[in-house]
């Protein structure tokens, strides 16, 4: 399982937030370069970087930091915030991104969504954030109806190979890993990688998510917290 560490960006500053909420968050670095050094020097190749300027507006403010994330510091990153069309996915990967995440636009805009897979179906990601069940997006403001073996069939059929998993309820929360969920979406979707995001607490809740089979986790706040160390996260990482 691959134990990809997270980096929220706000107004070019690492932050948390609590359930998505921007008036719930938390400054841990105003040098995010800094950050990403960190993990590059505790063994880690890979992040996970959230523009929430980008989330909110549309327009990846962030998008200069994260190409120094790559450029300068040398990891490769996985990325969402802000990916609404085509467009949008295409001026992401250009500036290096290696995995582009999309949820709204997955909505939204199925056609140009699907037809994204086709074409990078290696570097498609797409964001399933789940809301007591239901799939959410929007900002987690508007929750549908279908059932997730509808709405992930012609993704399925059109390439797609990874799924970014999150639980709303646990996300910045530190409440654990929703184990059961995972469980459930690895098995009825054997064939897809599942990242799990959301809930991690200590290290036991990242050993226990090794155990399902998943192909990996992102962890925030449980490092930022000090609950975690790198070497710690590092060690269990493949």
């Amino acid at each position: 399982m691959k134990i990809i560490p997270a980096i929220d960006l706000l107004n070019g500053q690492v932050v948390r937030l609590q359930k998505g909420d921007y008036e719930k968050r938390t400054i841990y670095n105003h040098l995010p370069l800094d950050e990403a050094a960190k993990f590059k020097q505790a063994g880690f190749g890979h992040i996970h970087v959230v523009d929430l300027n980008g989330a909110k507006s549309g327009e990846f403010h962030n998008l200069p930091i994260i190409r120094e994330i790559i450029d300068d510091i040398g990891l490769s990153a996985q990325t969402g915030g802000g990916v609404r069309s085509r467009k949008d996915i295409d001026t992401l990967l250009d500036a290096g991104i290696s995995g582009v995440i999309c949820s709204s636009m997955a909505v939204k805009k199925p056609e140009e969504w699907l037809a994204a897979i086709k074409d990078h179906p290696d570097e498609m990601i797409l964001g399933l954030d789940l809301k007591d069940g239901k799939m959410a997006y929007g900002g987690w403001l508007e929750t549908s109806d279908e059932p997730i073996e509808e709405f992930l069939k012609p993704m399925i059929e059109a390439g797609l190979k990874t799924v970014l998993s999150t639980d709303i309820a646990r996300d910045g929360m530190l409440s654990g890993p929703n184990l059961e969920m995972y469980s459930d979406l690895q098995q009825r979707f054997p064939k897809l990688n599942w990242i799990a995001s959301g809930g991690v607490s200590n290290l036991q809740d990242l050993v226990s998510l090794q155990g399902r089979n998943l192909y990996g986790v992102v962890v925030g706040k449980a490092y930022y917290e000090g609950h975690i160390r790198l070497d710690e996260m590092a060690g269990l990482s493949r």
